[in-house]
Parts: C-alpha cells; structure tokens; sequence
C-alpha cells in the first residue's frame, strides 16, 4: 500500500516537471519552476537555502532530495532547456547533418571521428548557437561534455553500467560496498529508468548486426562478451525497427542529442524534482566565483548569457547550502579558482587533483568483406568486450557503432583501460584560467594497454585496424579526448567520505570529480549513486532543525 502510494506521488512529481519544462519551453522562459507552467516568467532568485550549480547526475539527484526535504533549490545551469522543436520539427538535430543546435559555440562540429576515408567529410561549419555538445580543449586532451538542463544524459550513449564491484572497493576503500550494491546503486539504476535490451529481438534484428560482428570477432579470440543496460527505452527502439514509432537511436541520433526514447534527467530525475514545487532551474547562467560571506553562507557570481553568447547581466545568488555539481571539469576549475584568488583559501591542497580519463581510447577495426556489420544500426551500445579480469591488461571495450547508413565493414571500440596516470588542475593568474595538466604521455599508457587487447583481437581474426577514422594516415587510436573525465575533488581527500568539502561547511560535491580518475565502465550510474549516498547523509545530519 505505501509502496504504491509511494508510486502515485512520484508518477504525479513527474508529470508537474514534465509540464513545467514543456511550458517554460514553449514560452521561451530561461526560469524554470512550477509557475512557468503557467506561462509566466518565476520570479528571479537571489537568495535560496540551497543552490545546485549544474544540472547533470549529480546535480540533477541533490535538486531531486532537496526538493522532497521542502528546502527551496535554486539549479543554476550554464546551458538551454532542450524542449522546443526546431523549424524542422525536431528539438535536436541530427548527427549526420548538423547544425547550430549541435554544439556549444562553435562554428564546425567536432566529433570524435574527424574522417572518412581520410576524407573531411565528418565535421561540418555551422553557425554560433549555445549548442547541446562541447569539447573543451586542455593541450593534449579534450573532455567532451552536454550542456543543456540534463547535463551529460543528453548526449552520452546511456550505457547505465554498474561497476565491478572489486574494482570500486579498490578505488573507494572507506565507502561501505554492501550499502551501495545493496541501497544506492538499485536506487539510482530505478530513477535513471534503466532496462536492458531483449536477448531474442538482439539476436535477429538487423540493427545490431554489428555488434554481433565484434562478438563474433572477441569469442574467437577466446575473450568474453557481456550485455550491458542503457537508459533508452528498449521497448521504444522495438516500436521504431516495426515502423510503429519516430525513429531516433534508429536515425543515427546520439551525439546531438536523442529526440525520441532516451530517458534523459529533464525527464526522470530533475521532472521530479521541478514536481516537488520546491525546486527552480535557471538556465544560460554560468557559475564563474564563489566566496563565502562573512555569516558563513556562500555567495555565487553569475553570468547570464544571451543565445549569441554575450553576457546581458551579471548577479549574485547566496545561499546557505551550496551543492557543486558542474561536472568533473566545472566543479574542479570553480574550487581551484577560489583557493587560487583567495576567496575560499582554505581549501584542501589536493583539490584539483587525482584527475583521469577513465582510460579512454577510441580506435576502428577493418572487417573482411563477409563480415558485413549492416548499413542501419542503432546508436545505443548495449555489448561490451570485458577483459577486466585480465591482472596484466585490464581492459573493457564498448562495442560502438558508426551509423553512416551505408555499409563501412568497421568495426568501432571505445576502450576503456585501468590507466594509472593522473593530472592536476592549476590556475594561471595571468590569464585567469584553469589548466589541466594531463600529458600525451599518459594518454600512450591507454593507447598500449588497448592495443594488446586489439592486436590479439585483430590476429585471431586476421584483420587489421582502420588508419582512416582519426585525421591522420598514422592514427589508429583516438587518445586525444575523453568521454568519461573523473576527478579533481575526490572523494575522502578534498572532502570527506560523503562529499563534504573539506574546510567548508555546507559545501559540497555530489559529480564525477569525486571519482579518482577511474571507474572501469561508464561512470554516470556510479555518479548518481554516490549523490544519492550523499544526499541522504547531509539531509539526515547537516539540515536538521
């Protein structure tokens, strides 16, 4: 009975958000709470107890728990609510024809595949627009992240993968394994809406041939293969291979963004969260300074940008809980700015640092001609190469798709490796810039531990990788970017076991910078659940009355 009681609140909270955004959406608001339903602009926000800069897993859980508790939440968002179709009817656009919807800024797309055949063909100029993807480039490695309300979950794969759990006691050692596999991991897989794909239909459609193909390619060389869970509905992909649903992850949509099944946090966590009537969103603002006032709150400088991306108003929000949750790069640069300048000076000396790239390489194989792995295939991974097991060369290798809607006979990998190498964030006063000190180097103990599972791979088969895909006739490993950035404000070093900064009260972190650099899958599930164990915590001990 409660169970189900539980269930009608929460389906009710989802469908207030779910209008909420709809309207703000369609009324072009960039304020976003329960009165924008009715289509009027929320009041602007200049004091709340609790504020959640950014809105990806993290931050998108602490709104959620906040909002529950009845504490008044104000999410600050850098980036657009994506919820109003475009003049071709769609919200986001596609991945194979790009426009300005694509990226953050820009005026060509950067993709991780630069070419084709070496042949530029990949990239394409559009115009300026606060695009739903970046790219931010640090010298040697570039961190792709989403923008937008949702974060990351707008355009990520949506592999919804648990960690080994060995492998996460190794890099959380003062974290109770048994509470997380037992409460938050089942607690976040359940509001992330994660399902796996149906074996039998897997095994007969045409959409993942490909993926097929690389079983194929990793049992002969004796390696083993797992499914692994997505947050896309499955049952909705099913709809779109009968031809009963608008295609999305079948129309090559992914990267971009996904118009059509993909359980995003605008439509599982932060609709619930907008629900609760406690919680407002505000978007296009970006964190750029905190500092502490002298009754102990925080105050935040802001800037609100424009779609060109002129600054049209600079504010200042205070708050007596603050809740970082910018990502592993936008909490990490916020801290180490505010150490550096003097407006939080005592924080942690290791805040900054234990930054990694989950090991990650991207790399294609060359299939031989009766290896077909079939013109249409979905944009959803839901199959990896695990060979973690393997002391010598932990290695677990997503089988990723290339849907250029022809036949290509590539085989395409993101691999994950257990790359040791971390790097630190440093501030440049001159510049008033945040540097990330990862090294070419480091990213080439990836690329070797990748190549020995490959080269196994690729003799066993008798095939050989693909030169073409990289931008260079050399290149057969992408290590150049990451997908998966960890670290910089890690758990039990900058804060303490659940997210505390340390020397600040009521500070604290709930994204991916609280990882160690590593994870060993995709990390966004491992994210949300060490929020929601963060976020139980401080609400039971911090905001008692």
């Amino acid at each position: 009975m409660a169970a189900n009681l539980i269930q009608r609140q929460l389906t009710r909270r989802h469908i207030l958000g779910m209008i909420s955004l709809q309207t703000a959406a369609a009324a072009g608001l960039t304020r976003i709470g329960l009165t924008s339903a009715h289509a009027v602009e929320p009041e602007a926000v200049d004091h709340a107890p609790a504020v959640v800069v950014g809105s990806g897993y993290g931050g998108a859980v602490a709104a959620l728990r906040l909002g529950q508790a009845g504490i008044r939440t104000l999410v600050i968002e850098m980036g657009r609510l994506w919820n109003t179709p475009g003049s071709d009817g769609r919200v986001f656009c596609s991945t194979r024809t790009p426009d300005e919807r694509s990226m953050w800024f820009r005026t060509r797309t950067e993709a991780p595949l630069g070419t084709f055949l070496w042949l530029d063909v990949v990239n394409q100029d559009i115009s300026r627009y606060p695009g739903v993807l970046d790219r931010v480039h640090f010298g040697d490695m570039s961190v792709y992240v989403g923008r937008g309300v949702g974060g990351g979950s707008l355009v990520n794969g949506g592999m919804a993968v648990t960690p080994l759990r060995s492998y996460f006691a190794e890099q959380f050692p003062s974290v109770d394994a048994d509470e997380m596999y037992g409460t938050y991991f089942p607690r976040a897989r359940a509001m992330l809406g994660v399902n796996s794909v149906d074996p039998a239909w897997f095994e007969s459609t045409e959409w993942y041939r490909f993926t097929r193909v690389s079983r194929k390619h990793a049992q002969n060389t004796g390696l083993k293969t797992t499914f692994v869970p997505n947050v896309y509905d499955f049952g909705h992909m099913q709809r779109e291979a009968a031809g009963t649903a608008t295609k999305s992850a079948l129309a090559g949509e992914v990267i971009y963004g996904n118009n059509q099944g993909k359980r995003s946090l605008d439509k599982t966590y932060l609709a619930a969260a907008l629900g609760t009537g406690n919680v407002t969103i505000h978007t296009l603002e970006r964190v750029r300074a905190i500092r502490r006032a002298g009754d102990g709150s925080y105050v935040l400088t802001a800037d609100r940008i424009d779609i060109t991306g002129r600054v049209v108003e600079t504010k200042e929000y205070g708050c007596t809980y603050l809740f970082l949750g910018g990502g592993s790069v936008g909490t990490s640069e916020l801290l180490v700015r505010a150490r550096e300048t003097g407006t939080l000076p005592d924080l942690d000396a290791s805040v900054g640092t234990g930054w990694g790239t989950n090991g990650n390489v991207m790399l294609g194989r060359a299939n031989h001609l009766w290896d077909t792995v079939g013109a249409n295939q979905s944009t959803m991974p839901v199959m990896g190469i695990d060979d973690w097991a393997n002391t010598a060369n932990p290695v677990f290798a997503e089988i990723a798709p290339l849907p250029t809607g022809l036949e290509h006979w590539v085989s395409l990998y993101l691999a994950i490796t257990k790359n040791p190498e971390r790097a630190a964030f440093s501030y440049d006063a001159a510049s008033g810039s945040v540097r990330l000190g990862w090294t070419a180097a480091q990213s080439a103990v990836s690329v070797s531990m990748a190549r020995k599972l490959f080269d196994r791979i690729n003799a066993a088969n008798s095939t050989i990788y693909r030169y073409d895909l990289f931008g260079s006739r050399s290149k057969a490993f992408a290590d150049d970017f990451t997908y998966h950035p960890l670290g910089g404000c890690v758990l039990g070093r900058a804060t303490d076991g659940y997210g505390r900064v340390k020397g600040y009260p009521k500070l604290y972190v709930t994204d991916g910078s609280l990882v160690p650099g590593s994870i060993g899958v995709n990390p966004f599930v491992t994210i949300t659940a060490l929020a929601e164990r963060t976020m139980a915590r401080v609400l039971a001990e911090d905001t008692a009355p």
